[in-house]
């Protein structure tokens, strides 16, 4: 529907309806010092024609280079058919289904995802998504704090393998809630968490939070660090990427028999493409006995008086309406429209499909590991299993070596130095399915002439 704005004589009329004089008058409560006095740097508008050409002017400045850079955000082959049917009108419009019993299609679709979800975690529940990945591991230390009622100490361990800018999120939304973040620091020769090096008696500690793979693409031992965090009556939250899901052991199965209390992560590999960082979605599945105290919208099926399959919000977060602070969450936004494309990605590929573009890629990544590190002044910072991306020592500064390979046309990767000065000039670079052997030996050759 075109937008079609008031004109002077409908805000007279307005106007004269209420008994105001002007538009100002309307707003008398904002003191003058207040108000923008003129808005000298907006450009006059523009006809269609001019709007058209600034913006595919705009588009042309965004550049297509060869990236291998990831860092919690990875370009994978996205099915044509995804986005034609996420963006047909069904879908497309649908936020929300507040009116649960006129959204059967929508519910439908959120219960399968839920259902994928849940299996590729192997956990009981999942839900209907969060907002993204960051806000999603927030969630999961509220909902840990809340469920383990056992511990008094509001104590949360999080390495710092966890992604940097998780760990600023979480930090940001739980410091004045009286929860704290211990960090906990990881091996310099594996680039992970030592389970031997945790303390035998840690005390009170609500819950402990495991990424898997951690940042720097290494696999952590996690069923020794959930058995550890377990065995101190402390909850275990997972972090973890999805599409590794389908060739590394599940959260649902970690440690002795127990699994994970809590799994969340980013959605963005499932079908969502990087669109200049967003937006994405984030994803949380649960043990059965948590589940009254998940965060977001949960779909259920049922069936009808006449024994029709229907959908419903069995779960869902509109307490926070009027719960106020005693809400599970206060940040209620979902992301049906990502969430819509992981869906129809997941049944397209299908789990071999999923196994396929998983192994893929972490064989690139092994390749490309092989060619930079044949290159002198190049060497891996740790020696564990990796999956998708590791860690690569320079021998010149990382931020010279990113600008010059992107001059070639090439992102090289991401710069460690901010978030991990102890490793000196690190950078971590990613290698998906999308690579060919020439983008390979073209990113080698272009490291190799940068380095010389």
């Amino acid at each position: 529907m075109p937008f079609i704005p008031h004109t002077e004589e409908d805000t007279r009329a307005m106007l004269d309806a209420i008994g105001a004089e002007s538009i100002d008058d309307l707003f008398d409560e904002i003191p003058a010092k207040l108000r923008a006095q003129s808005l000298d740097r907006i450009p006059m508008g523009r006809n269609e024609m001019a709007v058209s050409r600034l913006l595919h002017e705009r588009a042309a400045d965004d550049s297509q280079p060869l990236s291998f850079l990831g860092a919690g955000a990875y370009e994978h082959h996205i099915p044509a058919a995804v986005w034609e049917l996420t963006t047909r009108g069904e879908f497309y419009t649908a936020y929300t289904p507040y009116q649960a019993e006129a959204s059967q299609g929508t519910l439908q679709l959120l219960y399968e995802f839920q259902t994928m979800m849940a299996e590729l975690t192997a956990m009981d529940i999942s839900n209907a998504s969060l907002y993204d990945g960051a806000s999603a591991l927030a969630e999961a230390v509220l909902m840990a704090v809340r469920a383990n009622r056992k511990s008094k100490s509001r104590r949360i361990l999080m390495p710092a393998t966890v992604h940097p800018t998780y760990r600023k999120v979480v930090d940001t939304i739980v410091r004045h809630q009286g929860i704290q973040l211990e960090i906990v620091d990881f091996d310099m020769h594996g680039g992970h968490v030592d389970p031997d090096n945790l303390p035998a008696e840690p005390g009170d500690i609500t819950a402990m939070i495991i990424p898997q793979p951690n940042f720097f693409g290494a696999l952590e031992d996690v069923h020794a660090l959930t058995d550890w965090a377990q065995s101190n009556s402390a909850l275990v939250i997972g972090v973890v990427n999805p599409t590794a899901m389908a060739l590394i052991t599940p959260p649902g199965e970690w440690g002795n028999g127990n699994g994970a209390d809590i799994v969340c992560g980013e959605g963005q590999p499932l079908g969502v493409p990087l669109s200049s960082g967003g937006p994405y979605f984030g994803f949380m599945c649960c043990a059965k006995k948590h589940v009254r105290q998940m965060p977001g919208r949960i779909i259920g099926r049922t069936t009808d008086l006449e024994g029709k399959t229907g959908y419903v919000l069995t779960l869902q977060a509109r307490e926070q309406h009027i719960r106020r602070s005693k809400a599970t969450s206060n940040i209620c936004t979902n992301q049906g429209l990502l969430t819509t494309a992981a869906t129809i990605y997941l049944s397209l590929v299908g789990p071999e499909g999923l196994r396929q573009t998983a192994a893929h890629s972490h064989s690139n990544t092994q390749q490309l590991m092989e060619k930079l590190c044949a290159i002198d002044g190049v060497e891996k910072c740790f020696d564990r299993p990796s999956f998708h991306e590791a860690a690569l020592r320079l021998a010149k500064p990382v931020d010279e070596v990113l600008s010059a390979l992107d001059a070639e046309g090439i992102l090289g990767g991401y710069d460690l130095s901010t978030d991990y000065p102890q490793l000196g000039n690190a950078m971590l670079v990613c290698a998906t399915e999308t690579k060919t052997e020439a983008d390979l030996e073209h990113y080698a050759a272009a490291l190799q002439k940068v380095l010389a």
